[in-house]
């Protein structure tokens, strides 16, 4: 059984929201942060990157950082350009992208369930980046940005929600990336109590994109629990913010990856190597994505590689073994480049999908990395499958679009 309430979102007026209205924090770097808000004073991006609003050189990790973002929130909220709603509410949020849309419910989930098993989770995290976001929100006093879950779909919600998105939304706004936004309230009572019924009859919820903000908002609910000697389950703390979408709308695109050397193999002996676990050839004047389970592309020396794994590089019986990811990391990366960590090791990077092949061939033609691999992305099925039997991918195995925009909507802990 899933818990999920309304709240009283702090966020902009329609005729602000375009201007309040962010890329994530996760998705930019510091620096692309300041050019995407340069002349832009209402940006999402000074609260949840607030470092674009200090010297260069500062550490993203100071102390000064997290109170930057603290008062550019209280400065948004100061000039009227954020308001809380009157009443708890749900909200209906669409984004659209080259022609998809996907429709999630915002709302609250309650941090027990994330230990309890309930939300469920396909990644691990990184202690300095799950720390960062704890510090955030504790600064803040807030969720800033919502964590994207699924759930698998059910027909009455779906209907519930295509019934509520015939009517006018109140946000509805085209973004730089042209990747469309809406958003409905719901804050009807009987519609409250249908949403809220509805999701006690969904046994589990699945972390798609956001496992920092989860183990963060997980940790802060159970030290607020410890640290409150008259603690109900009532209180605030103990819900995050949420947008859940049903399974069947979601879109995971490729995570490939980038090699900076060949630990000491030429590219010939590196080919010739391959072919013990791949049948290679290569690719004419054709598109070189990957079209299917286990083919794969090289980008090598100008040239794109086919490689497709041959018979028992996988173990079907393992959702974990059987993923693409898993078939390069023990048939290519581990044995033959030597790259064991895929956290830590940074001889290799990784590159989302939504970037396309172009950009693994330009970083291997400039010479910053020798060869650039292209995988065939994993499925939703696959993520919840291993999610239910308790297992964890392999880094940079997922990436979603579109991604949720921050600013939409700021759920406070009090």
């Amino acid at each position: 059984m899933a818990v999920f309430k309304p709240f009283r979102a702090i966020r902009p007026s329609a005729d602000h929201v375009k201007g309040v209205a962010s890329r994530p924090y996760d998705v930019l770097n510091s620096n692309e942060a300041r050019h995407e808000a340069e002349g832009n004073d209402l940006s999402f991006l000074h609260v949840v990157k607030p470092e674009i609003d200090l010297p260069v050189d500062t550490d993203p990790y100071s102390d000064a950082v997290y109170e930057k973002g603290k008062v550019n929130f209280q400065d948004l909220m100061s000039r009227g350009i954020l308001n809380q709603d009157p009443d708890s509410s749900f909200y209906i949020y669409r984004l659209t992208m080259d022609g998809r849309s996907q429709t999630g419910l915002v709302g609250c989930c309650f941090f027990e369930e994330y230990f309890d098993g309930i939300i469920k989770k396909h990644e691990l995290t990184r202690p300095v980046k799950e720390n960062d976001r704890v510090r955030h929100v504790e600064c803040l006093n807030a969720n800033a940005e919502p964590v994207f879950f699924s759930y698998r779909g059910k027909s009455s919600i779906n209907e519930f929600v295509r019934h509520k998105t015939t009517e006018t939304p109140e946000y509805n706004f085209i973004a730089d990336d042209q990747i469309k936004h809406e958003l409905w309230p719901i804050s009807n009572t009987e519609d409250i109590k249908f949403i809220t019924d509805a999701f006690k009859e969904v046994p589990y919820l699945y972390v798609a994109d956001g496992h920092h903000r989860t183990a963060a908002a997980a940790r802060i609910g159970k030290k607020r629990k410890e640290e409150n000697p008259n603690h109900t389950g009532q209180e605030e703390y103990n819900y995050f913010l949420t947008v859940l979408f049903p399974d069947d709308e979601l879109k995971i695109f490729d995570y490939n990856r980038l090699v900076k050397d060949l630990n000491g193999l030429s590219p010939l002996d590196f080919l010739t190597k391959l072919k013990d676990s791949f049948i290679v050839s290569q690719y004419g004047d054709g598109d070189p994505q990957p079209t299917m389970i286990r083919e794969f592309s090289l980008y090598l020396e100008g040239q794109w590689y086919r490689l497709l794994a041959k018979d028992g590089c996988w173990d079907k019986n393992d959702p974990v073994g059987d993923l693409d990811v898993t078939i390069l990391s023990e048939k290519v990366l581990t044995p033959l480049l030597n790259i064991i960590d895929l956290r830590k090791d940074n001889r290799i990077d990784f590159v989302g999908g939504i970037r396309g092949l172009s950009e693994l061939k330009r970083r291997v033609d400039s010479g910053e990395m020798v060869a650039a691999f292209a995988l065939y992305p994993v499925t939703m099925e696959q993520l919840l499958t291993i999610a239910d039997a308790g297992e964890i991918m392999p880094p940079k195995t997922t990436w979603f679009e579109p991604k949720l925009r921050s600013g939409l909507f700021v759920h406070d802990l009090e």
